[in-house]
């Protein structure tokens, strides 16, 4: 009976390892990434929105970023809809 015990105790453990390993542990890696990414934007720096909006920063303010998207047109986006730097 016992023996039983072990061996589910052992799977539960097993299952919570390879969700750790699969989902938990590469999410905070994203998320470290884009926290990188977002502290270290910079005037002029092109990015890309989620949405797909290639721009340059023209603007940054505490929550929120200015991209230059053509001559004369500038829009503002929270600095976590930025998805990527382009340099």
């Amino acid at each position: 009976m016992s023996n039983s015990i072990v061996w589910t105790v052992v799977y539960v453990i097993a299952i919570f390892l390879i969700i750790y390993l699969l989902i938990i542990r590469p999410q905070r890696k994203r998320q470290k990434s884009h926290e990188d990414l977002v502290t270290s934007l910079n005037l002029g720096v092109e990015v890309v929105t989620i949405g797909g909006i290639h721009g340059e920063v023209s603007r940054i303010k505490d929550d929120t970023v200015w991209i230059k998207v053509s001559n004369n047109v500038e829009i503002e986006v929270d600095k976590s809809a930025i998805a990527k730097s382009i340099s």
